[in-house]
């Protein structure tokens, strides 16, 4: 049954906000706004994860030529913006009562910016173009945009950066706790993710079959009288 499905993602989530704010300890320094960091890297992790959709959907398609591929890659660039959007508003949220400030030009920062404006451009690219060409045009962007992601992730090591650590040799400053409810911070919103998908997909296709439909039934530019 479908309504299955949105339950058990809501009690996922009401767990998860159960065991950040209940479960994890209070960061001495920091204080409570340090729960945010769960919401912060879950989402960066999870939008990194769609953005790798979106370059091997763009390699699938560009070898079988599928529509399906193409579908994938523009469904998972949507929800990947959506994560990065949440990365970039939890951010500064974050940033102002550590920092004291709500923006600076860190390494990190910046190419988290310019990777979101970068699908965002794939995404007007998918949906201002039509046909085949529109789909080799978005496949080959799709594949150089990811050229980004790794940059974004390896910036606060390449270069001088405010921004913390997450995964290091000593653990990152994290207890036990703390790593279990990032773990389970990701977990649950790679299921986000994943329902997501799946609907934006659905959409996607019956979009799809409408689009044949009308072209055999009123020609060529599928419009309807």
């Amino acid at each position: 049954m479908h309504w299955l499905q949105p339950l058990g993602l809501s009690l996922l989530m009401l767990t998860n906000l159960y065991v950040i704010f209940a479960y994890a300890p209070v960061e001495r320094t920091m204080g409570i706004i340090q729960k945010i960091f769960y919401f912060h890297v879950a989402s960066a992790w999870i939008g990194f994860l769609a953005f790798f959709v979106v370059f091997a959907a763009s390699i699938a398609y560009l070898r079988t030529r599928s529509a399906a591929h193409d579908r994938l890659a523009v469904a998972s660039a949507e929800i990947g913006t959506l994560f990065t959007t949440l990365v970039l508003v939890t951010g500064p949220l974050w940033a102002r009562p550590v920092w004291n400030t709500w923006w600076t030009w860190d390494a990190r920062l910046t190419s988290t910016l310019v990777m979101w404006f970068m699908y965002l451009a794939y995404i007007i690219l998918q949906h201002s173009l039509s046909g085949r060409t529109r789909a080799r045009l978005a496949a080959v962007y799709g594949i150089v945009a990811f050229s980004n992601v790794p940059l974004v992730f390896f910036s606060i090591r390449w270069w001088r950066s405010l921004h913390p650590v997450v995964i290091a040799t000593d653990g990152g400053g994290l207890t036990p706790p703390m790593v279990q409810t990032l773990l389970f911070s990701l977990a649950t919103f790679f299921v986000l993710y994943l329902y997501l998908l799946q609907y934006r997909l659905r959409v996607l296709t019956l979009a799809h079959q409408v689009s044949h439909v009308l072209h055999y039934t009123y020609g060529e530019e599928g419009d309807a009288p």
